[in-house]
Formats: C-alpha cells, structure tokens, sequence
C-alpha cells in the first residue's frame, strides 16, 4: 500500500487516524510502559472484558495475529490429520493456511453473490471426515448464520468464524464472533479496529475453549501454577497493543456508523451506472461493517487504472485465486463465482477518515469512466 500522501484519495489514511487520535493513544502507551506492563498484565485483562461485552459473549483471548485467532481456534476444538474443514474459496489466505498447519484438509467451496459461502455448496461438500466450517465474514459483512448453522447441526459440526473482516457486523441482531464455537479477528493496523502493529482475537461462550487457548497462546503454560498442559505456541497480543486497542474499540461504534453512511454515499452516486455491481443486498436480516467497499465490473482493470491516474488509492481482493498459488499446493474443483470476482471486484477507499467530499471525487471519477 502506497503513502498515504501521495494520493489524493488514499485507501485508508493512517496518519490521519493516529492524528485525531493522538493524546489517547500516546497515554495509553505512556501508561502501560510507565507501569512496566509488557506481559499478561491488567490492560489485556480490560480489552478482552470490553471486547467480549462487544461481541456479547462471555470470553474473549488476546492473541497475535487473526491467523493465531483461527489456528489455535481450530487446535483447541481437536482438528487434525485426516480431517477435513469446509471454508470459502474466496478468502485471504490465512484462512486456510490455518487449516493446513492443523494437519488437516481443506475443503473449498464456491461464494454466493454477497461474496460469502454458498451455503447450498457446504452441504454438498460434506464427508464422513468433515469436522468443521469456518465460514468468512467477507468486507464487513456476515455470512447466512441461520443456513449454515442449520448445515452444521444436520451433521454434528463445529463453526469456527472467521471475522476478521466483520467486528460489529451483524446477522440477525447478534454480533459476528458470537455464532460459532469461536469467532476470530485480526487487528492488523488497517483493520476497522486496527492496533500500531498486528493482533488478534478469540470470542467464544465456551469457557474450557477459551481456556485451552489462553493456555496454548503462551506455551502452553498455566502462569498461575507454572504447570505445563500442552505444546504451546508463542502467540500473546501484547499490553502495549492491547491498551491501543481497547482506546479504540471506544470509537469503533462511531466509526461503524461513519463507514455506513460513505457506504450510502457511494451508492447514491454509483447505482444508475448499468456495467457496475454495488456491494448492496436486500435483506433486512443483515447490517454489514463496511470494512470494504467493493463494486464489481468487467472492466475491472481499466476502471482501476483511471482511477489511479485520477489519483485515487484502490486494491484488488485477490486478484488470483487461492488454488491458482502452485506453492500452496491446493486443488478444488470448478469455483466459478470465485473466478469471476478475482476478474471483476474492486475496493474504493473506505475508512473512518475517509470523508463525504472523497467520495464524491471517487463517484465524479468512475461516471467520468463509464461515460
């Protein structure tokens, strides 16, 4: 990602967000190192009680990353060789990277037309080594939770989420991260809730869960009692980010609504263009994020480049599929909406800085385009 000074419109604008947010971030950080709080102290303890009061549930774990959310996620619920993990095609690819370094296989399934799993397609690619699905709540908003927990009952499944993209989404009226056996989420720094470095989370109400985590996020170690319960991993979301990030998840209320209504004026501007897909669906049961915004078009590549003459910041979620990586060494079989958004989707620029008078200069520059 380019600086964000060298576009007129950038994508995200992370000097402006630590600017208005500057005297409660540099004492939270003033704080936590004056107090010589490095290690499992009393500011992680506060961020994971704020964060699963959040999400509505009753147990959240600090980790380092999104990818250490999913990995040990599936590592405490028994996931291992020869078993299998049903997850979406269209994901970054962390999400399945988790799954294979279980030992397990993963199973990729085509997208819908909100870019989330085909629920029709996870029934189908059920087998007797199935043990789990870990669905992607995709640009801020959350897969059809009641479909896909349906499919799960019917064969005795556990649901891992991975929300990464979906803090404070909504299906239903229940919070992404609070569906499943776990929900996971990354705190990478241009995330909706983004630390000064990488992080992560688990939510779950399943307290032996949320303990096998803890511990194996740390070695393995009980801190308590200094017994080791199993080989851990060195994974812990650090005081320092955790205080970053507990000043934030203060806003991110504010910032959700902010993101809804660039959203609104994005689809005010855009929906009379004929060639253009916008990322909005009629269904009243979902209030998406926005972590995104994403249009889709078959002139992709060309919109893209005008766009960055224009001066205007963009990025391409993915422009390859995931199977088409030789070295990652996966082999599914036809994903055809897949395909055609690797071809066809792109994201304007959307963040809580991102104002009113950006997005009419991105509008004015892809009517110009199509016209």
């Amino acid at each position: 990602m380019a600086v964000a000074t060298s576009y007129r419109v950038p994508f995200v604008n992370p000097r402006e967000h630590y600017r208005r947010l500057k005297p409660q971030i540099d004492a939270a950080i003033a704080d936590t190192l004056g107090r010589g709080d490095l290690v499992l102290r009393q500011q992680l303890r506060d961020f994971e009680t704020h964060l699963a009061a959040y999400v509505g549930v009753k147990h959240a774990v600090g980790v380092s990353s999104g990818y250490h959310a999913l990995h040990l996620s599936l590592v405490a619920a028994g996931v291992g060789p020869g078993d299998e993990v049903i997850t979406s095609a269209h994901t970054f690819v962390a999400s399945v990277s988790a799954i294979v370094h279980c030992g397990a296989t993963p199973v990729l399934v085509d997208v819908g037309g909100d870019h989330n799993l085909n629920v029709n397609d996870v029934e189908r690619a059920v087998t007797p080594r199935t043990k789990a699905i870990l669905p992607v709540h995709l640009n801020g908003r959350v897969c059809d939770m009641d479909a896909l927990q349906a499919v799960a009952r019917r064969h005795g499944l556990f649901i891992v989420e991975d929300a990464a993209q979906a803090l404070g989404a909504t299906f239903a009226g229940q919070m992404a991260g609070s569906f499943g056996s776990a929900g996971c989420f990354s705190f990478y720094p241009f995330k909706m809730l983004g630390g000064i470095g990488d992080g992560g989370a688990v939510t779950t109400n399943d307290a032996d869960l949320a303990r096998k985590i803890t511990l194996l996020r740390f070695n393995g170690e009980d801190r308590q009692t200094g017994e080791y319960h199993y080989h851990g991993y060195t994974a812990l979301l650090d005081n320092v980010q955790a205080a970053v990030l507990d000043v934030k998840l203060g806003h991110l209320p504010d910032w959700i609504a902010h993101r809804r209504c660039i959203a609104e004026r994005y689809t005010r501007g855009l929906n009379s263009i004929a060639d253009l897909s916008l990322p909005h669906f009629d269904d009243a049961r979902f209030a998406d994020s926005f972590q995104n915004y994403v249009i889709r078009t078959a002139r992709r590549d060309g919109l893209r480049a005008h766009l960055e003459d224009a001066g205007i910041e963009t990025l391409v979620h993915w422009p390859k599929p995931m199977w088409r990586h030789a070295g990652l060494n996966l082999s599914p079989g036809p994903l055809p909406e897949t395909e055609r958004l690797c071809a066809e989707v792109l994201s304007l620029p959307m963040s809580s800085e991102t104002t009113a008078e950006d997005v009419d200069v991105v509008v004015e520059a892809i009517r110009q385009f199509f016209s």
